[in-house]
């Protein structure tokens, strides 16, 4: 069996919709525990005013009966509240006045490739679709899949390693992240200074027409070894991760471990040794390779980082050209926040979720929940971990 997610709907349509297929039955699932989530996405110093609109809750449309997954596909529902203010230009019938069609591409958009590739003249039947809207279905989707992975002992966190030039003190980078207390802070950051330099930092940029990019990082602890394959190009599990984490909107870089860095090191200090500890199990006294050799989770934390790039909507627009001229012009503005990195953290942890889950069920079969559950313990067994 394998986990497939999937989504539709558009930023100022109806709703947006996730389906998972392939989730095993008997895990449980309340639309409490998706709307958790989902308000964490709303979090974060620098969000726009669409956040002061959407209270996103979760609709759970199939799949889940009586608190739990049933096998059957899952479908799950979050309506855009901010739909009633676009009757009219998102409206799915012909006829009537055309709404008045967005013509200036935005640079560093989806805008201007997109409408290349669709045939559109509307640039807005592609920015909808386009826009990180889409991520709302990725987070209720990675809820689902992240209550399977607590009831197997693996927990799921992020923080924010930067944002434009302020950066965490590195002595934090060492320490695992608290995931009861990282909410807390305004940019998901667990070094204060840092943090309030950063509320300044996004503030600044504000006040200036810009925005601001930075870097997330993400945590799995409790991962077991041996999810992903060493034998195929498309079993490698640092191959999808890294392409899970890319699909986010934004995302331009992905490292796993010590990532770049280790370009500039030898190989004595690159590689973790592999050792056996006071209870006999084999571990590894350094994590550089960040959980995954190989292919393949090797047992150790899986610790990922993403680089975010600036938003593409400016209050002070870049250059562009009107589609419908040919004319130089400003390009067009949507309503956009001023940093996402907070938010883009917790939609890197709904795709860690989903991909680990499609590991596990690919692994151990996915019928039930009780299946995985002994199939992990009899692996871990006969490994002696």
């Amino acid at each position: 069996m394998t986990l497939r997610f999937s989504s539709a709907g558009e930023s100022h349509g109806r709703a947006v919709v996730a389906i998972v297929e392939g989730m095993p039955a008997g895990v449980p699932v309340t639309v409490e525990l998706i709307n958790r989530d989902l308000a964490r996405r709303q979090l974060g110093h620098g969000r726009g005013g669409r956040m002061q609109i959407e209270r996103d809750a979760a609709q759970i449309l199939s799949g889940v009966r009586l608190g739990e997954t049933i096998g059957s596909p899952i479908a799950l529902a979050v309506a855009n509240k901010d739909w009633e203010n676009w009757l009219d230009v998102m409206r799915t019938e012909p006829g009537g006045t055309p709404p008045e069609p967005v013509t200036a591409p935005r640079p560093g958009h989806a805008d201007l490739a997109g409408v290349w590739k669709m045939g559109r003249a509307d640039v807005r039947d592609v920015l909808e679709r386009a826009s990180a809207r889409e991520t709302v279905a990725r987070v209720a989707a990675g809820a689902v899949c992240r209550s399977l992975l607590s009831s197997l002992g693996i927990s799921v966190a992020s923080r924010v390693v930067s944002i434009g030039q302020v950066a965490m003190d590195p002595s934090y980078g060492a320490q695992p992240i608290d995931a009861d207390s990282i909410d807390d802070s305004p940019v998901r950051c667990p070094d204060p200074n840092a943090a309030a330099k950063m509320v300044e930092a996004i503030d600044a940029a504000r006040a200036d027409g810009q925005t601001l990019g930075g870097v997330f990082e993400l945590q799995a602890t409790g991962v077991l070894p041996g999810l992903g394959s060493y034998a195929t190009a498309d079993g490698r599990f640092d191959g999808r991760l890294a392409g899970a984490i890319m699909s986010i909107p934004a995302v331009k870089g992905v490292e796993i471990g010590d990532g770049f860095a280790i370009a500039a090191r030898l190989g004595a200090e690159t590689h973790d040794e592999i050792v056996k500890d006071d209870d006999g199990r084999i571990s590894r006294p350094t994590n550089h390779a960040g959980g995954c050799e190989g292919g393949m989770t090797n047992g150790e934390p899986l610790v990922v980082r993403a680089a975010v790039k600036p938003i593409p909507t400016l209050g002070r627009p870049l250059r562009s050209v009107d589609l419908g001229t040919g004319e130089p012009v400003e390009a067009c503005r949507e309503r956009s926040d001023v940093c996402a990195v907070p938010a883009a953290a917790v939609v890197g942890e709904a795709m860690l979720c989903l991909e680990l889950t499609r590991a596990l069920v690919e692994k151990f079969g996915g019928d039930t929940l009780i299946d995985i559950e002994q199939g992990v313990r009899l692996y871990m067994e006969r490994i002696g971990q």
